[in-house]
């Protein structure tokens, strides 16, 4: 067996793990152009075609999707719920948040969002299908409107749940294997919250600190300079091919990443061809407290990603810090974590 062969095996192990069932309805959805179209997306950011980043393995938009859907089927049974995070991402351009970082929203990463009720209005499959089952628009194309779904930044989500286990099994090196996931799932049900809000947590503190010991590992990555530079250049290249009049951003949500960077190579701009080249062939990033000439350099603050979760109490749930210094030391150094101010690639753009 080669080892696509082998993810996708542990792939359909993973989803079983979060959902025993594949419910019926969720496949006429999950089969529609709309949403396969993001099959052709990677949830890994652009960072699979340079050789500055090791060990990735395919993981699209669409897994990802669904994956987050059957998180919030295994909790809640709810369709409108199950349906607004299998949707959450239908609007997702090729290179994904590298679009955000073209539109200068690198820190919430939602610019792309806003399209999503259109694509769902637009589409005949998609609109059939919510007819039959009878339900709205209004009521599946935003997944910030239901907590277990998604809700904001260091709560537990079934979306920040799953993208956190499935980085942490295919990007760079993995942090966890199927074993530890099981665990730690099993251990999540539903919980209050101290703003009287529904949030996942966990049942056991040890549970919850063995979930943030490895999925500590995870965060400072998601704001290293290798994985900010690598999204900034895809960024600019896309920019660069559209100023040019060689890409539109209605092909963003046309081609795949194949066709775009395709595109980009036969462009016929030097400038353009070389930088990828020279991007696709780099195996390295530099840091650098001082801005630095004839290279291409960068500086930005990029989203920090990270949970702290609910532990689950005689009386009430408690995030974890409240009652773990262990926890409470994980998170701090966190965020006291500090990159460069600079970044850079060995050649210029």
């Amino acid at each position: 067996m080669d080892d696509l062969n082998k993810i996708d095996e542990e792939i359909k192990t993973y989803y079983k793990i979060l959902s025993p069932e594949m419910p019926e309805f969720l496949q006429g959805y999950i089969n529609t152009r709309e949403m396969q179209r993001i099959d052709k997306i990677s949830c890994w950011c652009g960072t699979d075609l340079t050789n500055v980043f090791e060990n990735k393995y395919p993981y699209s938009n669409l897994q990802h999707s669904i994956g987050v859907a059957l998180i919030i089927w295994n909790f809640t049974k709810d369709k409108k719920q199950t349906l607004s995070g299998l949707f959450h991402d239908i609007a997702t351009p090729t290179f994904k948040h590298c679009i955000d970082f073209m539109n200068g929203d690198y820190k919430k990463q939602e610019s792309t969002e806003e399209k999503t009720r259109e694509i769902i209005e637009n589409s005949k499959e998609i609109m059939s299908l919510l007819n039959k089952d009878n339900i709205k628009v209004e009521e599946v194309v935003d997944y910030h409107n239901y907590p277990i779904a998604d809700n904001d930044t260091p709560k537990l989500s079934s979306d920040r749940l799953e993208y956190t286990f499935t980085n942490g099994l295919y990007f760079t090196k993995p942090v966890w294997d199927l074993e530890i996931i099981k665990e730690i799932y099993e251990d999540i049900e539903i919980l209050t919250n101290e703003e009287n809000v529904q949030e996942l947590g966990f049942k056991n503190s040890e549970i919850a600190e063995k979930f943030l010991e490895h999925a500590s590992k995870l965060w400072p990555k998601w704001i290293s300079n290798e994985d900010k530079t690598t999204m900034q250049f895809i960024a600019d290249i896309i920019k660069e091919m559209n100023k040019n009049g060689l890409l539109e951003i209605k092909d963003l949500y046309k081609y795949s990443e194949k066709e775009i960077v395709q595109k980009i190579k036969n462009c016929g701009i030097p400038r353009i061809q070389e930088g990828v080249e020279n991007f696709q062939k780099a195996t390295k990033v530099y840091g650098s407290d001082n801005p630095v000439l004839n290279k291409y350099c960068i500086s930005i603050d990029a989203k920090r990603r990270y949970i702290i979760p609910l532990v689950k109490g005689k009386n009430k749930a408690r995030r974890i810090t409240e009652i773990s210094p262990k926890a409470k030391e994980i998170i701090e150094n966190y965020l006291n974590h500090k990159t460069e101010k600079y970044a850079y690639f060995d050649f210029n753009f």
